[in-house]
């Protein structure tokens, strides 16, 4: 029986989303599981949401997080949207995820409480709606890999396992995940509107975004212009910053890009080691479309999509309309190169611009490439100063490449202590390597949690370098199986 003493509503809920047209959602409660355990909570998000911690120790709280409680100013929905998966267009939707509402911060920030693995939905396809444990602490890992990264993610404050078997090729132990996120507006619901819905539908959608993220749109001409370039500018920089670290989503369908900038969807991600521009890990992926070298432009073309849905409300004319998307859209490249520019700067310890910097970073990453090296440890061995320890350090053309670098440095005014720091900043020590987070979830299916937690320990605080974290930073071994992910559906 769920505690009668907890009466107060954990969440403050908001249901913004709930009051656009009805063509956008279902009104959907989760599915009643029969035995659920609390196996993680996110003590740092939950201070970050002002929530209570032992109200979601209790037994109440897990009931909550696995959707057998609802509370009175909740309002539970399935999103309805499409998207492009693979370059094919399809109606699409919540298949597996419920929106309990907007939980609005003591700060007054807002952002969605969503689980994850909650059983059928009008969207649900023929799918059962559930998700297994090891998923579900795979998303939870990455994405708070992510986050201490200061890449902008939906995070994850619980996972709960169900008491309940989930069947996909093997029999798996059913678990549910509460995401967070500032909010789960997608390119594929603004496609879906443009599809299924009215002009007054795509306006609604339209305003109710601008209002949700990008609310500086009222000293704009055109709102709707406005709300283009910045969700241009916000995919353009997330994506820089997902190259800068060797991430590789692997599954950028359109329904898998945030109109608020977040990386969501941590199926078949994972971060490269050896570096590969043609590197996929994704088991269906297999032309490479999303390979990591490919993300900047599936980016661009994914925002085209985006931008086609806004022409009903650029312009009136469809021709200027037509004009002003493809004007829009034709800035993501220049906008993405020189974030990468900048950011690869920092990974070297550049301050300033030089016209040989290009050349300095390409002859890097041909080399990395050309002798398969490991992309994370190359950048901590020039960061720590430890080049003797660098596989290519006996190479004859990296001996040239570090002299340019060196002399590079050198025509700084800043200090090497200043130069260090800004290469640890900008290095991550350690990532989520994938035979690492592999090795934490065995441990989980059998019930030791604890090396999950030491996983995640080393992953909070990437870029310190005082730390002891050797065991983490070890490259997988050789194998004659490349690593494959999967989408965990």
């Amino acid at each position: 029986m769920i505690e009668k003493e907890v009466r107060e509503s954990v969440f403050n809920f908001e249901n913004t989303y709930a009051k656009l047209p009805n063509l956008f959602f279902s009104e959907q409660k989760p599915t009643i599981v029969p035995a659920p355990k609390l196996v993680k909570l996110n003590y740092s998000l939950i201070n970050d949401l002002g929530l209570d911690s032992k109200a979601l120790e209790s037994e109440y709280g897990t009931n909550l997080l696995v959707g057998n409680v609802i509370e009175e100013n909740s309002k539970p929905i399935a999103k309805a949207y499409a998207g492009h998966q693979f370059g094919h267009f399809t109606m699409l939707g919540d298949g597996r995820a419920i929106l309990l509402g907007e939980h609005i911060t003591p700060k007054g920030e807002k952002f969605d409480i969503e689980l994850k693995g909650s059983g059928r939905t009008p969207y649900s396809r023929g799918g059962d709606g559930k998700a297994a444990l090891g998923p579900m602490l795979r998303e939870y890992i990455i994405s708070e890999a992510m986050y201490n990264l200061k890449i902008p993610t939906t995070r994850s404050l619980a996972v709960a396992t169900t008491g309940e078997p989930v069947f996909r090729e093997d029999t798996l132990q059913g678990a549910i995940l509460t995401r967070v996120a500032k909010s789960h507006i997608r390119v594929g619901t603004f496609q879906y509107a443009a599809t299924w819905g009215t002009k007054e539908d795509l306006k609604a959608l339209a305003d109710y975004t601008l209002h949700r993220h990008y609310d500086e749109f009222e000293k704009e001409e055109n709102p709707y212009v406005f709300l283009l370039k910045e969700v241009i500018k916000a995919q353009a920089e997330l994506i820089c910053k997902w190259q800068l670290v060797g991430f590789i989503h692997g599954v950028m369908n359109t329904d898998n890009m945030t109109i608020s900038g977040e990386t969501i969807d941590y199926g078949p991600c994972a971060f490269m080691d050896t570096y590969n521009s043609a590197t996929v890990f994704s088991s269906i992926d297999h032309f490479g479309r999303y390979a990591y070298g490919n993300q900047p432009n599936i980016g661009a073309w994914n925002l085209a999509r985006f931008a086609e849905t806004l022409i009903p409300l650029l312009d009136d004319d469809k021709e200027e309309a037509i004009k002003i998307a493809q004007n829009e859209i034709s800035n993501f490249s220049a906008i993405f190169k020189e974030k990468w520019l900048s950011g690869m700067r920092a990974k070297l310890g550049f301050f300033n611009e030089a016209d040989e910097d290009l050349y300095i970073i390409e002859g890097l990453l041909s080399m990395m490439e050309k002798y398969k090296v490991d992309y994370t440890n190359t950048f901590v061995a020039l960061t720590s100063g430890e080049i003797e320890t660098m596989e290519l350090f006996n190479k004859e053309e990296f001996k040239v490449w570090y002299d340019l670098w060196v002399k590079r440095l050198e025509r700084q005014e800043q200090s090497k202590e200043e130069i260090k720091k800004l290469m640890e900043e900008s290095n991550p020590i350690v990532i989520p390597r994938n035979h690492r987070v592999e090795e934490a979830l065995e441990a989980a299916d059998v019930g030791d949690f604890t090396v999950m937690e030491k996983l995640l320990d080393a992953l909070s605080r990437p870029y310190d370098y005082s730390r002891d974290v050797d065991y983490y930073k070890e490259p997988p071994k050789p194998t004659e199986t490349p690593y494959r992910t999967y989408c965990g559906t």
